[in-house]
């Protein structure tokens, strides 16, 4: 997970956006942890810390939580490296924090009843990242406590609704939750309270509907959140890789060209089901509409990242073939989601062949887990835009033994050693 997350923040890190803020903020640069991209800029580690979050949000290939909504190694981790670095933390100790701040993540997103409009970019997660910031620097349980009550503070009202628009503020929410892990350490440290209910009442009340403290602690150090999620392959949201991989099968079977589609029927549960629109107003907007993806995996192949790019939302016989792909709620899909997450999809061609192939739930989840080698390859292809083929090879092997840096600073060595010009 570490290697998967750090390939997104690599590969992120070369959106304009990204680079614009990263310029933006380098003005007035701090020291302390460095900045993955390009040019490796050091930075205090609250804005490191937001940077690198923001670049891993930014292509919608981060990895998350299975069975409720939350993206928790891209708001853990570079909150976590950051902080690391920062304090000379060891291998061990980094590995520690971002395992307890991915647990923290998992349960507070399980006990929380979100609005139906809210994204968890920037909050429970922002809770976790809050307490491995801690961790790291040394707190003892009450002063975790302390801290992440303190964040609470700090917490975001991000919608979903940002999304379809292609408002890219969705990624600075994510990004915060790595702000966040360094700064409300420090808040703490320096003698800031906050109220003991601080955490129940902002999501029972505030940013959320409901709060369940009662399944907190079920299998508290027997069941290890970080081993129940899912990784993507596909670089759009989650939701509709189940519709793409039911596509895939069916094109596989008619071989077709991009001429000769008719139309494309997709029946799905409801939270795919409403990322129906066809005219994508921006990349951003593009990664949340099931039209342009199944077009863009039929003209181009595929659905990674080197497909999904900005080219993909001006070519022309893909933007003709979005408007082709027709999305239906199936009310009995819904009602088994998320533990399943079905998808029908049927390949009508002009001559009136057809094919309809249909998939209980993507693969990558539970059902077909990907191959390791699968993420090796993701990170490979995404970490390439930033670093050297040498690179990549000396950076797969040190997080293979990430446990036995001396310091973060073994990681940012080889970056900096094998970064692209």
């Amino acid at each position: 997970m570490v290697l998967d997350t750090l390939g997104v923040i690599l590969a992120g890190s070369e959106r304009p956006e990204v680079r614009a803020l990263r310029e933006r903020l380098g003005t007035t640069a701090g020291t302390g942890a460095t900045v993955y991209g390009r040019g490796w800029e050091t930075n205090d580690p609250r804005t490191t810390g937001l940077l690198n979050g923001i670049a891993g949000r930014s292509i919608e290939l981060c990895e998350g939580l299975r069975l409720v909504s939350g993206q928790a190694a891209i708001q853990v981790l570079p909150g976590v490296l950051a902080v690391a670095e920062a304090c000379g933390a060891s291998g061990k100790e980094m590995l520690t924090a971002f395992v307890l701040g991915y647990d923290v993540a998992a349960r507070l997103c399980t006990a929380v009843t979100p609005w139906p409009l809210a994204h968890q970019n920037g909050q429970a997660p922002l809770l976790a990242a809050a307490a491995a910031g801690a961790r790291l620097r040394g707190l003892d349980a009450a002063g975790i406590s302390r801290t992440m009550r303190i964040a609470v503070t700090l917490v975001l009202t991000p919608s979903y609704t940002n999304v379809v628009a292609g408002a890219t503020a969705l990624n600075v929410a994510g990004g915060m939750s790595g702000f966040a892990s360094a700064l409300a350490p420090d808040l703490a440290l320096a003698g800031f309270d906050a109220k003991g209910d601080a955490i129940e009442e902002a999501f029972a009340n505030l940013v959320g509907s409901a709060f369940n403290p009662g399944p907190l602690l079920d299998g508290l150090g027997s069941v290890w959140h970080i081993t129940q999620n899912y990784f993507r392959l596909y670089a759009c949201c989650n939701p509709i890789h189940p519709a793409l991989d039911a596509l895939a099968e069916a094109l596989a079977d008619l071989t077709p060209s991009p001429n000769e589609i008719d139309r494309i029927d997709i029946a799905t549960y409801r939270f795919a089901a409403v990322m129906k629109n066809p005219e994508p107003p921006n990349y951003f907007a593009s990664k949340y509409s099931l039209p342009h993806a199944a077009a863009t995996m039929l003209v181009r192949g595929g659905a990674g990242h080197a497909d999904l790019d900005d080219t993909a939302l001006r070519d022309p016989v893909i933007a003709a073939l979005r408007h082709r792909v027709h999305l239906t709620e199936d009310p009995a899909m819904s009602a088994v989601a998320p533990k399943l997450r079905p998808a029908r999809v049927t390949v009508t061609l002009l001559d009136g062949r057809q094919a309809t192939r249909s998939v209980q739930s993507h693969r990558g989840d539970f059902n077909q887990p990907f191959a390791e080698s699968e993420i090796r390859t993701k990170f490979q292809e995404l970490a390439g835009e930033v670093i050297t083929p040498d690179g990549i090879t000396a950076v797969q092997a040190a997080v293979d033994d990430c446990e036995t840096w001396s310091s973060v600073a073994d990681l940012v060595a080889l970056l900096r050693l094998n970064g692209r010009d």
